[in-house]
């Protein structure tokens, strides 16, 4: 049984910076592309940024590129997504979520196999 559980979420005022982080079990994130997903009250879910399973390609929505990274530590079996210079705008409940093998950008929710169940940002003004 595959799990996927984030952590790092909180309330951060408007400029600084959040780790996410997703620890996973039953999946081995080595042989998995991951992606980040966030949901904000009354929107769609969307696409944050991927990481391709053989961890050489990255993609970014233009809303967070330069200010989000996505990386993961196969060591450890987990996947971070570090958020620098924070927006109100980026408050969200954010998701994790992985599909063995995948590859190209990967950004809707319908490519992903396993989700966790999501880490709630605040981000104040």
């Amino acid at each position: 049984q595959v799990q996927l559980v984030e952590s790092g979420g909180g309330l951060v005022q408007a400029g600084g910076s959040l780790r996410l982080s997703c620890a996973a079990s039953g999946l081995t994130f080595s042989t998995s592309a991951m992606g980040w997903f966030r949901q904000a009250p009354g929107k769609e879910r969307e696409f944050v940024a991927s990481l391709t399973w053989t961890g050489d390609m990255t993609y970014y929505a233009d809303s967070v590129k330069g200010r989000f990274t996505i990386s993961r530590d196969n060591a450890r079996n987990t996947g971070n997504l570090q958020m620098n210079s924070l927006k109100p705008e980026d408050t969200a409940v954010y998701y994790c979520a992985a599909r063995k093998y995948g590859v190209g950008r990967g950004s809707l929710p319908a490519n992903y196999n396993y989700w966790g169940q999501g880490t709630q940002v605040t981000v104040s003004s």
